[in-house]
C-alpha cells in the first residue's frame, strides 16, 4: 500500500519531533491495510486520537463552548461519504466512510450525524477536551448568549489553528482519500469547512487523490482538493500539489497545504503555510 499523510498546514509547531512520530505510526497503521478506504481510515484514526493534532481529541472549540467534528472520504469510483458539526465523535473519519458505505448519501449533519454514529457502533459520547485546550478556551473570555451576541467575539477572534489531519492511498488499482478536522478556533456555533465539502477539502477519481488542509472558508471557494487531482493530468504528485496551492495563492489568496498522490503511488506536497509535515509509506 502506497500512502501519505499529512497533519495539517499552518504554523510551526511547538514539537515537530514528536509530532512527525506520530504521523509516522498513522502512515505505518495506513501501510498494513486491506484496501486504500481502510488505509486512509486507519491512519487518520490515529491522528484523531492525538491530541497534537487538530481532529478528533483536541479539536478547536466553537463560539458556544462546544468542540465538533467533522470528516470526509472519497474513493477514484466515486464513492464519498461526509459528516460534520458532530459533539462527542471522536473518529468523525469512521462516520464518514459509514455514510459513504451504509447509506445512499453524501452528507450527514448535527445531531443526526451523531445518532447515525451511534447507530452504525461509533463511539458518540468521547471527551474531546484537553488541557490545553480548556485552558486557550477558558483565557479567550468566552460569551454569552445567541448566535447574534456571539458573533461580534468571533469576528475579532476567528481564525488560528487550521490544522486538519488527512490522507491518501493507493493499491495501484484503487485510490482513496480522507480529511478529518476539529474546525477553526473561535468559530461560529455550527460553522462548517472544507473538509466535509467533496472537491475542497477532499477529493479522489481515476487519476489519485488529494486531501487539504488549510483556511478551510477560502479552500472551500477554490476547490483545491480537485484542482490538485486535476492538476495531475499535466504534472507529476509533486508538481501537481505546487500548481494547485500557486493557483488557489493566486486566486483567493489563502493560506493552505495540500498533499497529492496518483494511482501508481507516487506522492506530493505543497503548503504556503509555515509549516505542514507528512509521513510516507
Amino acid at each position: 500500500m502506497d500512502l501519505i499523510v499529512h497533519g495539517g498546514a499552518g504554523s510551526a509547531p511547538d514539537e515537530p519531533t514528536a509530532r512527525q512520530a506520530v504521523l509516522d505510526d498513522a502512515a505505518r497503521a495506513g501501510s498494513d491495510a486491506a484496501s486504500p478506504l481502510d488505509a486512509v481510515r486507519d491512519a487518520v484514526a490515529v491522528l484523531e486520537s492525538n491530541p497534537r493534532f487538530n481532529a478528533g481529541v483536541g479539536s478547536t472549540v466553537q463560539s458556544d463552548g462546544v468542540v465538533r467534528t467533522d470528516a470526509s472520504v472519497m474513493t477514484d469510483d466515486g464513492l464519498a461519504g461526509a459528516a460534520c458539526a458532530m459533539p462527542g465523535v471522536e473518529h468523525a473519519v469512521d462516520v464518514a466512510r459509514a455514510v459513504a458505505t451504509e447509506t445512499p448519501h453524501v452528507l450527514l449533519a448535527g445531531d443526526r450525524a451523531v445518532e447515525f454514529a451511534d447507530a452504525v457502533g461509533v463511539e458518540t459520547d468521547a471527551d474531546l477536551w484537553t488541557d490545553d485546550t480548556r485552558e486557550r478556551w477558558q483565557a479567550a473570555d468566552p460569551p454569552d448568549g445567541d448566535a447574534a451576541e456571539q458573533l461580534a467575539w468571533v469576528r475579532e477572534r476567528f481564525g488560528a489553528s487550521h490544522d486538519t489531519v488527512g490522507a491518501v492511498a493507493t493499491d495501484g488499482d484503487r485510490v482513496a482519500a480522507a480529511t478529518s478536522t476539529g474546525g477553526r478556533w473561535f468559530a461560529l456555533a455550527g460553522r462548517v469547512g472544507d473538509v466535509p465539502q467533496l472537491g475542497a477539502g477532499v477529493y479522489a477519481d481515476e487519476r489519485g487523490g488529494a486531501s487539504a488542509t488549510g483556511e478551510g472558508e477560502a479552500i472551500a471557494r477554490f476547490g483545491l482538493a480537485k484542482e490538485a487531482v486535476r492538476a495531475l493530468d499535466r504534472h507529476d504528485p509533486s508538481k501537481a500539489a505546487q500548481t494547485a496551492v500557486d493557483a488557489f495563492a493566486d486566486a483567493i489568496g489563502g493560506r493552505a497545504g495540500v498533499i497529492v498522490l496518483d494511482r501508481a503511488g507516487r506522492v506530493g506536497a505543497a503548503e504556503n503555510t509555515d509549516a505542514m509535515q507528512t509521513a510516507t509509506r
